[in-house]
């Protein structure tokens, strides 16, 4: 195999990290930003960090260790907003990882109706249910956006490193 076909196939596989996990940033399933920050790592590494320095990678890390972090509190500070018990920030995770299995329709509605659940077999209030449901599911969408936000972010820190 000749060097420019090798190099082909390198640039291939970290645009398709990079690519995947730009949707991973909206589809949980997926690890996004890590995917993004992997790709960014092993171009930077494959062309002896020349074009993209370890300080272009340090920042896609940090903006990966953000993602992570606001992934994490997202539905859980929407949640809490509303005034969600132990019970419904528990159903929210469980209806997260439950909803992975129904594709993208679980994906969105797990969350809200692990909550809801939750927050309903602890108060027996359909009204606050749905209330802590709601807002779950609106921290989850905020939380996405700015997943969003930071992944564009990531992939044009990395393109500056490129072009500069």
């Amino acid at each position: 195999m000749t060097s420019s076909v090798l190099a082909l196939l390198v640039w291939i596989l970290c645009a398709g990290c990079i690519a995947i996990g730009c949707i991973g940033t909206i589809v949980p399933i997926l690890p996004g930003p890590p995917l993004i920050l992997v790709g960014a790592i092993f171009l930077a590494w494959w062309e002896d960090f020349s074009r993209i320095g370890v300080f272009s990678v340090a920042v896609i890390g940090v903006l990966t260790l953000m993602c992570i972090l606001i992934d994490i509190a997202s539905s859980y500070l929407g949640a809490k907003k509303v005034g969600a018990s132990r019970a419904a920030l528990i159903g929210s995770i469980a209806g997260s990882l439950i909803g992975i299995f129904f594709l993208l329709p679980g994906i969105i509605l797990g969350p809200f109706l692990g909550a809801l659940v939750g927050e309903w077999w602890m108060t027996h209030n359909i009204s606050q249910a749905t209330k802590v449901g709601l807002g779950t599911w609106l921290g989850l969408l905020i939380g996405s956006a700015a997943k969003l936000g930071l992944a564009v972010a990531m992939v044009g820190v990395l393109i500056l490193a490129l072009i500069a």
